[in-house]
């Protein structure tokens, strides 16, 4: 069987979630801006020793976590895309897990691919905006991309390459820190997915 010449190319893109944060664990956000914890400088450092530099295009998610470390990596040809942003828990921002209305976190939690945080969004929402941001990328012209963002978007990314069905993404351990090498390529067939560290 012959294939076509480009069925093989691919991009090779490195997917980074943004540093620790210095927030109560208790405390839901997503789209809030808060605190980066005091290991930032030195999580940084770690980044550099094992991050390429010769990226043909940086995206990065407008949020100040992810803003401030792709500041401190000091790339070029950054852009700042809110497809990338967390998921909006709307109301829910910033409050306790605890403090939230009992009722309405249980119908959520019920069916969070459906179901909107008030003033929200919900899975699907997020996935949606995360797999046009995909669609489009697959089709430029780069060779190596890097991706500054956040679990909720890295789950959602792992959805649309794996086809995982989205009420099983938190199952995908995500941490702060973490780097993730995917190839996309125009005909899907090749896609992958990969932790580095």
């Amino acid at each position: 069987m012959c294939l076509p010449f480009d069925f093989f190319s691919f991009m090779e893109i490195y997917v980074i979630r943004h540093t620790p944060v210095s927030i109560s664990k208790d405390t839901c956000y997503g789209q809030s801006n808060v605190p980066l914890a005091n290991t930032f400088i030195q999580d940084v450092e770690q980044f550099k020793k094992q991050l390429p530099t010769d990226f043909d295009a940086v995206y990065c998610s407008p949020s100040k976590r992810c803003e401030d470390l792709i500041t401190e990596l000091k790339l070029q040809h950054i852009s700042f895309d809110k497809a990338l942003m967390e998921m909006n828990f709307g109301d829910w921002e910033n409050q306790k897990w605890s403090g939230i209305n009992q009722t309405e976190l249980h119908h959520w939690m019920a069916d969070f691919v459906n179901v909107k945080t008030p003033n929200g969004e919900n899975l699907l929402e997020l996935f949606e905006r995360v797999k046009s941001f995909f669609d489009a990328l697959r089709f430029q012209p780069y060779k190596k991309v890097l991706i500054v963002t956040h679990a909720g978007v890295i789950r959602c990314l792992w959805a649309y390459l794996l086809e995982i069905p989205l009420q099983n993404i938190f199952k995908i351990s995500v941490g702060y820190n973490e780097i993730f090498i995917c190839t996309l390529s125009k005909n899907k067939m090749t896609d992958s997915i990969k932790r580095l560290n």
